[in-house]
């Protein structure tokens, strides 16, 4: 049987060309989303900064407990946006095992040096050196406060040695400092470089003060290593933090490496699970259409007595052959791919540098299994029509394709396009992640339903046009309709193709596009202040009382930017967030309050949007439980409502409800409101001049900034609905090259009887707009209900912003593929003979 389909796919190399390039490109799409799954569940980050701990206790992420269902209760673990932190009790507690001989805590400091600015450095306590371990090449150890020690990988670039000084800018002060030796971390060859403090300086550096960033475990030579690892995990356990142990240590060094995880499992997922949808219905279509186009020969193989089973088998061995050819081709494809999918990621800062493509042998392996069983299934189902029925019956139904599907076809299109429906109330009932959620797979039900339902839409739109295409194009249109009607099974994957690149394109994309508009639109508006005081390394809390005392301020906010977690109807969600001091905030900011007032904001209140309130049921005057970004759960009292949540974050917080909390413990920039005919820009350049890396700009920047960054991160989205659109459209014209092709016999019996050329030209011109205008409105309609009711959901905007050039491209894009698909094969059929294209194969 395989020699036999090895036979045909050699004679029928057309239409299996088709087939295989769906494959292929199905295998390329799904290898790249595998790999990128694949390569963050391996990647652990660099572990050598603990390199001679065996275990390193640490808080980097946050369990919290769910809905329950049946009796369970549900678990949800985060990332922790401000690394959290262990009490320094953790390290006496494990410097007590049996076993232990140090119990080291690292202090984790963010600092920049005016010797290598752009170099990415950390500050520690000298006894920190201990943990990786770090090798003191020249000098010795600080032993003042005025005193660093730098690594190898600073001292190098810079030029820095024993004797020499240089200023370190923490906790937004500059301070002089002398190095008095130089260390070096042997293979330590990527990562921040660091730099070295007495444990008594950076103690008082700390932002965090009576806690380490992590502490890291020491054993004695002759320690029953299993025994101290038990006692170190029940100590963490009971701190509530997390043991790390192997090369799991390099998430406890470079939390970063774990967010990074998290990205590259949770974006590998979310898009494999969309193209594994697209590509399930792109595969099944064109497999579907090429076992149909097939009807005349395997009606012969059953008249010459074939049986139902050997037609099966050889088509499933032709699908087989063509599946693991497409493998062949696709993964290294994928590889390629990911590739630069890693480096495009890498350089707009979504994954760290030292992130690289893993695996493949498993990705490889799990995405040929599922597109070649998607094939397999396909070609099996389109292939029972032709084997159930008698021989003696089978070259008759090679001449009227069926015009529908069965009545199970058809309750299931019903089903899924009144489940789509109930999403859509769903949508609007909801918001946030919930309201995404439902919104795509209202979107795929839409499809699904449409793949399901084609037939019917097909000779229905074909009776309804069949009126203006003969008015449009005369008899060209009458026969053009009838094949409509005649062939509305053959032009399921057509339809179902061209309706989800609308549909999805005209969804996601601009569903991106308004986010970023919303969010640039509630910043501006939302921001009364002219002027903004910014530095790149922080800005302490008295900087906002110093832009009071300038003459002419009116008013002066400090803003400090971070992230909690809030709790959700399903699951919890990390939020943006931001913390103010309240004094004169009514003057600098606008967040188009609603209920209650920012002025009632104390520590212990908090002020939310509404959108995320009635995610999370609370109230004006509700106590809200949530979590800051170190993990640190507090209940505070709603004191205000308002609507620039996209502007300005979900959740407002009093600035010293953030002390300790937050990372580095600055201001990310102090908001300036002016008298109109201030004239003092001298002294606020003096006032930014007292500040490191201080600058005072225009509002009108950050605004930009702000669209900037929120781009940034659409570029994800925007990248998916690129891939998955143009896969879509490009199997759209794969699909409709097959069609054309296996029209050859069709075209030259028309011509036989005295239709011309330019006649059989016009007829597929109309075919084509018949069918093109079919799926672009209702691709268009899905695209609008879905895309209407998800900004309504998330944005609170009645009517989503749809630029007019968007829109000219996708659908433009979408029809001029089609056309041009269609009208170069058939083309190159009208060129042959009709008496010669009698002859040939259909």
């Amino acid at each position: 049987m395989f020699r036999l389909a090895a036979q045909t796919l050699r004679h029928r190399t057309g239409g299996f060309l088709a087939t295989f390039a769906a494959l292929a490109a199905g295998v390329t799409v799904l290898m790249t989303c595998a790999l990128l799954v694949e390569s963050g569940w391996r990647h652990q980050g660099d572990p050598h900064r603990y390199g001679a701990a065996v275990a390193v206790v640490a808080d980097r992420d946050l369990t919290v407990d769910g809905p329950t269902v049946l009796g369970e209760t549900e678990r949800t673990t985060v990332l922790l946006p401000e690394r959290g932190s262990v009490p320094r009790k953790v390290a006496g507690d494990l410097s007590e095992v049996p076993g232990v001989d140090r119990a080291v805590g690292d202090r984790r400091l963010v600092v920049t040096t005016t010797a290598a600015p752009e170099l990415p450095t950390t500050g520690h306590g000298w006894s920190s050196t201990a943990l990786a371990p770090h090798r003191l090449v020249s000098g010795r150890p600080p032993r003042s406060d005025g005193e660093i020690a730098v690594d190898a990988r600073l001292a190098g670039p810079t030029g820095l040695v024993p004797g020499a000084t240089t200023e370190v800018v923490t906790g937004g002060v500059s301070r002089t400092y002398e190095v008095s030796g130089v260390v070096d971390a042997d293979g330590a060859a990527s990562g921040r470089a660091a730099l070295f403090f007495t444990d008594a300086h950076a103690a008082a550096l700390d932002p965090h003060p009576g806690r380490f960033d992590a502490v890291g475990v020491l054993t004695a030579p002759d320690a029953d290593r299993d025994a101290v690892l038990a006692e170190v995990r029940r100590i963490a356990d009971t701190a509530g933090a997390t043991a790390y142990t192997g090369d799991d240590r390099g998430l406890a060094a470079e939390p970063e490496s774990a967010a990074a995880r998290s990205l590259a499992l949770g974006a590998g997922a979310a898009f494999a699970g969309y193209a594994a949808a697209v590509v399930g219905f792109v595969v099944a279509g064109t497999v579907g259409l090429s076992v149909r186009h097939r009807r005349r020969d395997l009606a012969l193989l059953r008249a010459v007595a074939a049986t139902p089973g050997q037609v099966r088998s050889m088509l499933l061995a032709e699908v087989g052959l063509l599946a693991l050819l497409a493998g062949a081709v696709g993964v290294p494809a994928g590889l390629l791919a990911s590739r630069r999918v890693r480096d495009a990621l890498v350089s707009r800062g979504f994954l760290p540098d030292d992130f690289t493509v893993q695996g493949g042998a498993l990705s490889a392996a799990a995405v040929v299994v599922t597109v070649a069983a998607v094939a397999l299934l396909s070609a099996w189902i389109a292939a029972l029509r032709v084997t159930r029925i008698r021989p003696t019956e089978a070259l008759g139904e090679t001449a009227v394709e069926p015009a529908t599907g069965g009545r199970v076809r058809l309750v299931c299109g019903l089903a899924c396009v009144a489940g789509a429906l109930s999403l859509t109330v769903l949508t609007g009932a909801t918001d946030g992640q919930t309201a995404l959620g439902a919104a795509m797979g209202m979107l795929y039900l839409f499809v699904l339903g449409v793949a399901l339902l084609a037939p019917w839409i097909n000779q229905a739109a074909a009776r309804l046009l069949g009126p203006v295409l003969r008015t449009v194009w005369g008899d060209s249109g009458y026969l053009a309709a009838a094949n409509l009607r005649a062939h509305a099974r053959g032009t399921v994957a057509v339809l179902t193709a061209l309706v989800l690149s609308v549909g999805l394109g005209g969804t996601v994309w601009f569903l991106q596009d308004n986010l970023e508009r919303q969010a640039a639109v509630q910043s501006r508006e939302g921001v009364l202040a002219r002027y903004a005081l910014t530095s790149g390394a922080g800005l302490p809390a008295s900087a906002a009382a110093e832009a009071r005392r300038v003459p002419g301020v009116v008013a002066a906010t400090g803003v400090r930017r971070t992230s909690v977690v809030v709790p959700d109807r399903l699951e919890p969600q990390t939020v943006p967030a931001q913390g103010i001091d309240p004094l004169g905030a009514d003057r600098t900011l606008d967040l188009r309050v609603r209920s209650g007032s920012l002025d009632a904001l104390r520590e212990g209140t908090v002020a939310v949007s509404t959108a995320r309130a009635d995610a999370a049921g609370w109230r004006l005057g509700d106590d809200a439980r949530l979590w800051l970004g170190d993990g640190t759960p507090v209940t505070l009292r709603v004191v205000a409502l308002y609507e620039r949540g996209w502007g300005f974050g979900d959740v407002t917080l009093h600035r010293r409800t953030l002390d300790g909390h937050t990372v580095t413990g600055l201001d990310d920039r102090v908001l300036i409101r002016t008298v109109p005919d201030f004239g003092g820009e001298d002294a606020l350049a003096e006032l930014a001049r007292r500040h490191p890396g201080g600058q005072v700009t225009d509002t009108d920047r950050l605004t930009g900034e702000l669209a900037e960054d929120v781009a940034v991160s659409g570029w994800l989205n925007k990248m998916l609905v690129t891939v998955l659109v143009g896969y879509a459209v490009l199997a759209a014209a794969n699909t409709l090259v097959m069609a054309a092709l296996a029209r050859t016999r069709e075209l030259s019996l028309l011509r036989l009887v005295g239709v011309t050329r330019g006649q059989v030209k016009r007829m597929i011109h109309a075919e084509q707009a018949g069918l093109l205008g079919v799926a672009l409105l209702i691709g268009a309609a899905i695209a609008a209900v879905t895309l209407t009711t998800i900004v309504r959901a998330v944005t609170g905007a009645a009517v989503p912003h749809v630029p007019a050039a968007g829109w000219a491209v996708l659908l433009g894009g979408t029809s001029a593929l089609a056309l041009l698909a269609t009208m170069l094969p058939v083309t190159h059929v009208l060129r042959t003979a009709p008496v010669e294209g009698m002859g040939v194969r259909e």
